[in-house]
C-alpha cells in the first residue's frame, strides 16, 4: 500500500447474480503489442464496492485456480474495513480482453487459534498488531494457499518500538491456519537501522506449477542491502526460495537470490518489486512498480541463471554478487490504450487463450482511496 495521487476515474458497475461485479471497459479496437506482450484490456470495480460486509479494496496479490476458473485476491486491509481477508473473483478472459469481474466469496484469514485478526491497537498493552497482507499463491496440488505479511516496524512510539516480523503462512481455502515457513535472518525486524525497512518487505509470492518450490520476494532492499532505488541508481532486493515437502511444508529456506531493481522512472520517486509469478523453477514474470503523480509499472521476465546464492550474506551493500538476469516484457506506463493505470500490485498467469497464448492478469491496489481504482488488467504472452 502506498500514498498516491488524485484522479477522477471513469467507472462502471453492475450487480450480477451470485456476486458483486462490474462491466468491463471496451477492449481496444487495435491490440497493442509491447515487447512480446499484447495488451488485451481491463475491467474496473466501482469505488467503495461492498461485499459480505467489507469494503473491496487494497487488492495486493492475485493467484489463479485453473480447475475452478477463479482467482484468489488478497486485500492488504489490516482489519480496518473488515477482517484480514481474500476474495474469490471470477473474470471473463479472452483474446478480446477481460470483462465481468464478479466477486463470489470473501474469506477471512485466521490466526493460529482459528480467529479473524483484530484491528490494530498499537497503544494497547500488549499492542495488537494485525498482519499487513500482500502476497497470495494458490497450490493446486495440495489445495491450499500461501500468503505473506509485511510485518510492522514503528520505532518512534511513546512506549518504545513496535516490531512484528514479516511472515509467509499456509492457509486452507477456508482461511484456516495450516502453518508458517521459517524466515531468513535478514528479514527479522529491528529497532535499529538494520533488517527490513517498514512497508518494503514481503510483497511477491509464487508457487511453481508442480508445487515443488515457493518463492517470496522483498519489495525493496533492507537497510543492510543499501539505499532504496532513486532516479540515479537501482538497488538489489532479495527473492527467497523454499523447497516444499510432499505435505506442502518447508522448514527452512534453501536459497536466496539478489534481484536488480531498476532506477526510479519519472515521475515516480522510487521503485519496487510488487509481485512475481513462476514460469518454472528458475524463471519468473516480475512486476516493478513506482509511485508518484503517475504510476510507473514494468513487467520483466527474470531468470535465476547463474545468480549468486546470497542466503548466507547478511549484507549486499558493496558485495560482489551476480544478480538475477531480466528482460523487459512490457512497460505498462507507455502502453497505448491502458488508461487509467493505477497502483499495480498483483500478478498471476490466467487461462490459456484459444490461440494458445498465455494470459497474464494484473490487479491494482486502490489504497481505499476514492481517487484511485481497483482494476484487473489482461495481457497475452506468446505461446511457448
Amino acid at each position: 500500500m502506498r500514498p498516491k495521487w488524485s484522479r477522477l476515474p471513469a467507472l462502471c458497475a453492475v450487480l450480477l447474480t451470485g456476486g458483486v461485479g462490474c462491466a468491463g471497459l471496451a477492449p481496444c479496437d487495435t491490440a497493442t503489442a509491447t515487447a512480446g506482450a499484447q495488451y488485451l484490456g481491463q475491467t474496473i470495480l466501482a469505488p467503495n464496492t461492498l461485499f459480505a460486509g467489507t469494503v473491496v479494496g487494497g487488492l495486493s496479490g492475485i493467484s489463479y485456480d485453473s480447475a475452478r476458473d477463479c482467482y484468489y485476491v488478497i486485500s492488504d486491509d489490516r482489519s480496518a474495513h473488515g477482517p484480514a481477508r481474500f476474495y474469490t473473483v471470477r473474470l471473463s478472459v479472452s483474446d478480446r480482453g477481460v470483462d465481468g469481474a464478479v466477486i463470489t466469496a470473501m474469506t477471512p484469514l485466521l490466526d493460529q487459534g482459528g480467529r479473524p485478526f483484530e484491528p490494530a491497537a498499537f497503544d494497547a498493552t500488549p499492542p495488537v498488531i494485525p498482519p499487513d497482507p500482500e502476497g497470495i499463491a494458490f497450490d493446486a496440488g495440495r489445495q491450499r494457499l500461501y500468503w505473506s505479511s509485511e510485518g510492522e516496524r514503528r520505532t518512534d512510539g511513546p512506549r518504545g518500538a513496535i516490531l512484528a516480523d514479516p511472515w509467509v503462512r499456509t492457509a486452507g481455502l477456508d482461511g484456516s491456519y495450516l502453518g508458517q515457513v521459517t524466515m531468513p535472518s535478514q528479514l527479522a525486524m529491528s529497532a535499529q537501522p538494520t533488517g527490513p525497512r517498514r512497508n518494503t518487505t514481503l510483497e511477491g509470492l509464487t508457487v511453481t506449477s508442480d508445487g515443488g518450490m515457493l518463492f517470496a520476494a522483498m519489495e525493496g532492499p533492507g537497510y543492510d542491502d543499501g539505499p532504496l532505488p532513486d532516479h540515479a541508481h537501482g538497488a538489489l532486493t532479495r527473492i527467497t526460495a523454499y523447497r516444499l515437502d510432499s505435505d506442502g511444508s518447508s522448514d527452512e529456506p534453501v536459497a536466496q537470490y539478489a534481484y536488480p531493481l531498476e532506477p526510479a522512472a519519472e515521475p515516480s520517486g522510487t521503485n519496487g518489486l510488487s509481485d512475481l509469478t513462476a514460469l518454472s523453477d528458475t524463471a519468473f514474470l516480475v512486476i516493478e512498480r513506482g509511485f508518484g503523480d503517475r504510476s510507473t509499472v514494468r513487467l520483466f521476465r527474470a531468470e535465476i541463471a547463474g545468480a549468486t546464492d546470497v542466503l548466507g550474506m547478511p549484507s549486499l551493500a558493496g558485495a560482489s554478487v551476480t544478480p538475477m538476469t531480466k528482460t523487459l516484457v512490457a512497460d505498462l506506463s507507455t502502453t497505448p490504450g491502458l488508461e487509467p493505470l493505477d497502483n499495480i500490485e498483483g500478478l498471476t498467469l490466467g487461462p490459456r487463450l484459444p490461440d494458445g497464448r498465455q494470459s497474464v492478469i494484473l490487479v491494482s491496489d486502490d489504497n481505499f482511496s476514492p481517487h484511485e481504482v481497483t482494476q484487473f488488467v489482461a495481457f497475452a504472452m506468446p505461446a511457448d
